[in-house]
Parts: structure tokens; C-alpha cells; sequence
């Protein structure tokens, strides 16, 4: 990467849980255990994985939602793994979020004028003026009308409160947006519009995006590379057609298999059935967290975390089987 404008190191985030002996001895859940990627700035970068491997622990400790275990987090260069709140406000501004249930993330005794001029307000100083004409602006981006401007939540659908969240979190003209899920909650209708939308937001402002999803065809038509995430760990990162043409990992390979493929007369990936079940994040595997259920574990898999590796240019791979 010539110029990340995030660059995440081995990021990990810990929860200490008590036990229930007479000692009061601890476990310790990983949520996120060790990973690292860049992100260039207008760049999309996606992330996906089953149900709790980490993905949104991994985008809400980025954007310092969550205090975090140890690792370093850069914006721009500047570490904000460890600032306090007070020092971490001027970057609040640049690094905005957009979650998946937008009617959780918005106040319901809010409007929608209210709603977006709150964080102008935080981060500066506008003209009530000023605050109008900008957020008639963001809703004209989002496709939504100034009839909506003093319009409560409820009074939406999914897809218009959506794109509410999505003008709040461009009203302080952010350099990075994590969007976590900000589809999966919506109609299928729906979510194209707003895939494309956000497509476009980004061609005209150049906000980069930390885009994470379970929909797998919907990260590959939005995402410009693609991490990989299983209990904890990025085991694959590439460029979306990469990826998705030549999978490496065997579990990108399994989650890959089970995209469903609407066009009959295009041939489908043979079906991967993965066995057993995923491993508890508080007894994790030793050495490579995906032996358990990886039709190709050798013995050296139980023994050693694989390292991530650049078979490719651009195309790495934490995988034993690519060992040299």
C-alpha cells in the first residue's frame, strides 16, 4: 500500500470472563485476535465471515467505539489506538458509522433535522442557515425529499431510515465510513438502491469505506478488495475478482460454494460442506483456528499458527498448505 489512510496492525480485542471456581480463575474470550490489513483512501474495503468471527468488533474497535486489547490503529498516520476522548474528537469527525438496524442508531424523539444537525453541531459551529441548506443537500444525495425534513423515525421505512443514518454520518464531511451491515436489515429491493447510492456518494466525495456483510455477492459488486474473517482472524485478503475467481483458503473456498448462482445456464461451484461446528472463541484450536473443520488439516496445522503470506501480488493467504 503506497498511502493507507487506515492501517490496522495486529489488532486484538479480549474479554476477560470469570470463571466459576472456588478460585475465581479467568477465561479470556478473543473477539479479535491479531489482525491487520490497510485501507487506501476512496477505497473499499470488505470484510466478511460467519456470525461472530469479529467482523463488527474489528469496524466498532477501528472507530474506537471499543477500547481495545492491543495492536495499533492509524489514521492518516497518526496512532489512535490509545487516545483518551478528549484527544480522539478532532478524529471522531473524520471517522463516522453507519450500523445495521438504523432504527436502534436513530432517536426516535428526534427529526430528521435534528437528527443530521446534531453532529455538525458537535464538531462545529453552523448557522441554523447553514445547517438547512447543507442537510437539504444530503438529503437530495440520499435520494430522499425536503418533505422529510421534519419527519420523525417511525414515520419511515427501513430503506428511508437507512438512508437517514447514511446523510447523518455524511453531514461532518468524514474521510472513512464503517459500514456495518448497513444492508442486511433491508428489503432486497432495497439494498441495491442503497449499494449503489453509496457507489455513488463515494465517486463524487471520495469517502473511503470499511464495508461489512454476510451477503457475499453484494461485498463483491461493492468492494474493491475483500478480507476474510474466521474466529477472530483475517485468513485471506485479496482483490475482489481475485477472490472470488481464484480462492485460496479453504474456508473462502467454502463460503464462496455456497453463493447461490440465479443463472441456470452458468456452471455452479461444487457445493463445500464444512464439518462441525465453529470452536468457541473462549477454547479456541491451537495453531491454525480452522483445523477442526478444514478437509486438508495436516499435522503441522495443530501445531503452528499459519502466518499470512503474499502468494499473489496483492493476494495473501495465512495457510499452511502455501507454506514454503
Amino acid at each position: 500500500m503506497s498511502n493507507p489512510l487506515l492501517e490496522v496492525k495486529d489488532l486484538k480485542k479480549h474479554y476477560p470472563i470469570k470463571g466459576s471456581s472456588l478460585f475465581g480463575s479467568k477465561h479470556v474470550l478473543k473477539a479479535v485476535d491479531g489482525v491487520s490489513f490497510s485501507i487506501e483512501k476512496g477505497e473499499t474495503f470488505g470484510l466478511v465471515g460467519e456470525s461472530g468471527c469479529g467482523k463488527s468488533t474489528v469496524g466498532r474497535s477501528i472507530i474506537r467505539l471499543h477500547d481495545i486489547t492491543s495492536g495499533n490503529i492509524y489514521l492518516d498516520g497518526a496512532d489512535i489506538s490509545t487516545l483518551n476522548e478528549k484527544s480522539l474528537k478532532k478524529y471522531r469527525r473524520r471517522m463516522q458509522a453507519v450500523f445495521q438496524d438504523p432504527y436502534a442508531s436513530l432517536n426516535p424523539t428526534m427529526n430528521v433535522f435534528e437528527l443530521i444537525s446534531e453532529p455538525m453541531k458537535i464538531h462545529g459551529n453552523p448557522s441554523v442557515a447553514e445547517q438547512k441548506e447543507t442537510i437539504l443537500h444530503l438529503l437530495d444525495q440520499v435520494g430522499l425529499k425536503k418533505d422529510h425534513l421534519y419527519r420523525y423515525p417511525h414515520e419511515f421505512s427501513g430503506g428511508q431510515r437507512q438512508r437517514v443514518s447514511i446523510a447523518r454520518a455524511l453531514s461532518v464531511k468524514p474521510d472513512f465510513i464503517l459500514c456495518d451491515e448497513p444492508i442486511s436489515a433491508l428489503d432486497v429491493s432495497v439494498q441495491a438502491q442503497v449499494i449503489n447510492m453509496l457507489e455513488d456518494i463515494q465517486a463524487e466525495t471520495g469517502v473511503t469505506y470499511l464495508f461489512i456483510a454476510h451477503d457475499l455477492s453484494m461485498v463483491r459488486h461493492i468492494s474493491d478488495r475483500i478480507g476474510v474473517m474466521y474466529l477472530g482472524n483475517i485468513v485471506e485478503i485479496g482483490s475482489s475478482e481475485e477472490l472470488y475467481s481464484n480462492p485460496l483458503h479453504p474456508y473462502t473456498q467454502a463460503l464462496l460454494s455456497a453463493i447461490p448462482e440465479p443463472d441456470p445456464t452458468i456452471e455452479k461451484r461444487e457445493r463445500i460442506i464444512l464439518q462441525g461446528e465453529v470452536p468457541s472463541p473462549l477454547h479456541s484450536p491451537s495453531g491454525c483456528k480452522f483445523r477442526t473443520r478444514c478437509p486438508h488439516a495436516m499435522t503441522i496445522c495443530q501445531e503452528v499458527v499459519p502466518e499470512m503470506m503474499e502468494v499473489e501480488t496483492g493476494h495473501q493467504v495465512a495457510c499452511h498448505l502455501f507454506s514454503k
